[in-house]
């Protein structure tokens, strides 16, 4: 099994979120992550989409997408040099004695900190959902009071 990211442009349109999840949900395929937002034409959002499956379920996938009529593009960047990214807010408890090693963990990851409680610190970090993984790996033993992510937003290298 791969894993895709998929872009797909649509019309901003009440309820197109809710009919392409649901075609997933449909189908049988997993969402892993899904962000949408603006784009860079006005009145069309980007979806980015990772899911799991061969190439033939990706096959499956846009077919069905392009039948939903505000999809006008999609494309899957595993395949093409991209860049992808995620967001986490990481809220880990922090005694003043624990702060110099958490802190530590954030310079490694170059993440920051976004606030500072009297028991609590609450990091955040950028990146590939490897390296998110891996800093909430190192980030468990301190205690994570709470975790927030985006998903994974990506585009494609260079010109293309």
């Amino acid at each position: 099994m791969i894993r895709h990211t998929i872009s797909i442009l649509v019309n901003d349109q009440p309820g197109v979120l809710q009919r392409v999840s649901g075609l997933f949900g449909r189908r049988g395929f997993n969402i892993e992550s899904i962000t949408v937002g603006q784009s860079e034409e006005p009145g069309l959002s980007r979806m980015v989409i990772v899911t799991i499956g061969d190439d033939k379920t990706l096959e499956q996938i846009e077919k069905q997408l392009y039948k939903i009529i505000d999809v006008i593009k999609v494309v899957d960047f595993s395949l093409k040099p991209m860049v992808a990214r995620e967001l986490a807010l990481i809220k880990v408890k922090a005694e003043p004695s624990e702060r110099p090693e958490i802190l530590g963990v954030v310079e490694t990851f170059r993440a920051s900190v976004v606030d500072v409680g009297p028991g609590s610190l609450i990091v955040q970090a950028v990146g590939d959902t490897d390296k998110i993984d891996a800093m909430i790996e190192l980030l468990k033993p301190y205690g994570i009071r709470e975790l927030s992510r985006t998903g994974v937003t990506a585009l494609v290298r260079g010109n293309a």
